[in-house]
């Protein structure tokens, strides 16, 4: 059963919730937003569940005072959001909206004045369509882009936001976007998918000092999703096919973060698909950070593949009957493997969690209250998990739940909710559930 306290965690550690600029703010075409790439895939026949688009999602933009009236609701310190890049600069590059500044003006106001820390994302995978048109992430170019999106919105809004996040999951935005296909822009070329993975590293070390110039005092990371990877079997074959996994899904990132570049492995099973990296890049991937961010939902059980893609392996259900909405295995003990193996692996320094929570099939009952234990369970259950690797060394910064609303779950459309809110997608009305009201009662002190 689930055991920790808020007492049991240092003062400074920072409790949060999390949502996405895409997946919640609606208002896609008015004020000067133009579309990204996922509002082109939306549009896509069969891209996504029922047709969805996220057109309208939440109606964040035009419901925002509610919004962060609820954040202030759940007792959290910190609320952490994402910038959506074509409503602050349309076509990617040149002149800025300023209606679209203004409104990210209003929101981070609204957070300080609520006694909330804004934590900011710069990238949750809304790149403006113009810059797909010309090449997307496997063009070198985006990432010179990106670099001067960071400077336009530091320059406004740094002297107020003090947490930047540089990219959401650049897994899920370049290897699922390029590669599988699964999200947007919807491409099936590996040799581009692993030149956009390295773009999007490169652009995030080409931020770091633009935000360091911007932000007196602010602190910089990235946020990962990672991964404890473990073998279907005791076989040499699995064990070196997890190796293999675990290269692609977890080092490749992490690696060259912390100035060791590429792992050699992974580099030798991709062949000609391997990126172009230029002279200077991995030392520009591996500036600096203040903090990492991990992502974390599940652990990945794999087995060898011969024709199982780039690395020849695959991912096995586990066959556990506690899983989530998208048949994710509950398993909280695999955040505080993963953890350790991080600080053993790598010594980043503060990790926070800038993500971890769950679907569930919420009903509203006769009441007119979501009784959502299980979720109420989930976090608290992985809240255990923070305790036990602290227990064990790890340097934790903070704690961010998936998500404050329900929203547009990409390419599951809104068919799967995981907000400590309920949204009522046809009248916009906001009813907090079970989770929320736990989760308020956890941190008050």
């Amino acid at each position: 059963m689930p055991r920790s306290t808020r007492a049991q965690f240092p003062d400074a550690f920072r409790w949060g919730v999390s949502t996405s600029a895409l997946q919640i703010e609606g208002a896609s075409d008015i004020e000067g937003r133009r579309p990204s790439v996922w509002d082109t895939f939306a549009a896509e026949p069969g891209r996504i569940r029922n047709g969805d688009t996220p057109a309208v999602a939440c109606d964040h933009y035009h419901h925002l005072d509610e919004d962060l009236d609820l954040v202030k609701a759940l007792g959290v310190g910190a609320y952490r959001f994402s910038v959506s890049w074509p409503r602050i600069l349309p076509r990617g590059t040149g002149a800025v909206n300023e209606a679209g500044l203004a409104f990210y003006d209003r929101l981070v106001d609204g957070l300080l004045e609520r006694g909330v820390e804004p934590w900011l994302t710069l990238y949750h995978w809304d790149l403006p369509q113009p810059l797909e048109d010309a090449g997307g992430w496997p063009r070198r170019e985006t990432a010179l882009a990106f670099s001067d999106f960071a400077d336009v919105v530091s320059r406004r809004l740094g002297d107020r936001v003090k947490r930047w996040i540089t990219h959401n999951e650049p897994w899920c935005s370049t290897i699922k976007g390029y590669y599988e296909g699964e999200f947007a822009p919807g491409k099936r070329d590996l040799a581009a998918a692993m030149q956009a993975t390295h773009h999007v590293l490169l652009s995030h070390g080409l931020a770091l000092p633009v935000l360091r110039s911007n932000v007196v005092g602010g602190q910089c990371g990235i946020a990962l999703s990672l991964h404890p990877i473990h073998t279907a079997t005791d076989s040499e074959a699995d064990r070196l096919a997890a190796t293999r996994h675990d290269g692609l899904r977890n080092r490749w990132f992490l690696d060259p973060l912390h100035g060791r570049g590429y792992p050699e492995d992974v580099l030798r099973e991709l062949g000609p698909a391997a990126p172009t990296i230029a002279e200077g890049d991995l030392a520009t991937i591996a500036g600096k950070t203040d903090f990492l961010g991990i992502n974390y939902y599940f652990r990945e059980i794999i087995a060898d593949d011969p024709e199982g893609g780039p690395m020849r392996s695959r991912v096995v259900e586990t066959g556990a009957s506690d899983v989530t909405g998208f048949g994710w295995e509950v398993y909280p003990e695999g955040l505080t493997e993963l953890l350790l193996r991080v600080t053993r692996d790598y010594h980043p320094g503060p990790i926070a969690i800038t993500e971890n929570g769950a679907t569930y099939p919420d009903e509203m009952a006769a009441d007119g209250k979501i009784h959502d234990e299980r979720r109420a369970i989930y976090i608290h259950r992985h809240i255990d998990a923070l305790r036990d690797a602290m227990n064990g060394g790890v340097d934790l910064a903070g704690y961010f739940v998936w998500s404050l609303l329900d929203n547009f779950e990409w390419a599951e459309g809104y068919s799967k909710r995981f907000g400590l809110v309920h949204v009522d997608f046809a009248t916009q009305e906001r009813t907090m559930k079970d989770s929320g009201r736990w989760f308020a009662d956890f941190l008050r002190p």
